[in-house]
């Protein structure tokens, strides 16, 4: 039996003259096998072990015009809240048979819209996106061209494309009205850039704790854009911000990731948590409480914002809806009083 050219994916017409059958009977062999006689079935199936056949779902959809694909691009699938937040759609589409294909866009318009392009051009059925800016007309269009659409993680400038997210101006609020209530007046806040929409949210929380509490946010605040919404990011800010020799007795960092950095450094620096130092974190993602000073955090409903945005994406694809969960506060060691 003759195998076709090395490294190339065997194709049904690989198959079907490897048996000495036509394209259509291994078709039955797959789809109908009641239909084929059981000696010219097993030479059929013996030609698909032999070849390592895999069927093409994607084709086979496209030609039924049944695609179960659902796309999502997130910011960055390395961050266990988009993991968690994953989880969750994959959740909801198992329900209905659907399968996830999913891309991090790093915050970088031009990639998200690449990967938007290549689900499009498999055929997706609906897309999941945390967008990377507040300009959306490439979305817009996607939904003019008969694809679903959903924001993840931030509401929609559009009213006519449905959202799923947290309240992130109140999740500010509440990281800042803690440390507050700590004693804490002077706190730095290492922020992603206002360029994304859910650092903007958390900063106007913040300042608005601040100016309900009768201080100005000018003086009260120091607040320091990291490089990267990672551990290394916090790292990196919070060195900068020790080497400055302005050191608040308070750090609230944009996410559990950057958090990490922080509270890595600081013991490397034999900076004491919470004594010298209070940290919150936002997300509260699994291994916040975990560390071996507990991360206290800002709690966002990971699981239930994917499960959401997925649901909305299968039931409602026609019409608008906007969903708007609620943050909470998780209280652990690295903030407790002075």
């Amino acid at each position: 039996m003759s195998r076709p050219a090395a490294h190339r994916r065997a194709s049904i017409a690989d198959v079907a003259r490897a048996a000495g059958v036509s394209v259509g009977t291994v078709s039955n062999v797959l789809n109908r096998p009641d239909r084929v006689l059981p000696g010219t079935r097993e030479r059929v199936e013996a030609a698909i072990a032999e070849l390592s056949f895999v069927r093409n779902g994607s084709a086979r959809q496209l030609r039924a015009g049944t695609i179960t694909t659902i796309g999502a691009v997130v910011l960055d699938i390395a961050n266990p809240f988009f993991t968690d937040v994953a989880r969750g759609i994959e959740e909801r589409l198992d329900r209905d048979d659907y399968t996830l294909m999913v891309a991090s866009s790093d915050d970088d318009p031009g990639r998200e819209q690449r990967y938007l392009r290549l689900f499009e051009e498999h055929g997706v059925q609906g897309v999941i996106v945390v967008p990377a800016t507040d300009d959306i007309e490439h979305l817009q269009a996607i939904r003019r061209r008969g694809t679903g659409v959903v924001l993840l993680d931030r509401p929609s400038p559009d009213p006519g494309i449905s959202s799923v997210a947290v309240d992130d101006v109140r999740g500010g609020e509440l990281a800042a009205q803690h440390l507050l209530e700590q004693g804490h007046t002077r706190i730095a806040f290492l922020n992603g850039p206002h360029t994304i929409r859910q650092c903007a949210d958390r900063h106007e929380g913040v300042v608005k704790a601040l100016a309900a509490a009768g201080l100005d946010p000018e003086a009260a605040l120091t607040e320091i854009t990291v490089t990267s919404l990672n551990a290394e990011g916090g790292e990196a800010a919070i060195r900068g911000l020790l080497e400055s020799g302005d050191q608040p007795t308070a750090v609230f960092c944009v996410n559990d990731l950057v958090a990490l950095g922080v509270l890595r450094t600081l013991r490397t620096e034999n900076i004491a948590v919470p004594a010298d130092m209070a940290v919150v974190g936002y997300d509260d993602v699994a291994f916040a409480a975990e560390l071996s000073t507990p991360l206290t955090s800002v709690r966002q409903p990971t699981h239930e914002l994917g499960l959401r945005a997925a649901d909305l994406l299968l039931t409602a694809p026609d019409t608008a809806e906007h969903v708007m969960f609620q943050p909470t506060l998780v209280v652990r060691t690295s903030s407790a009083r002075p």
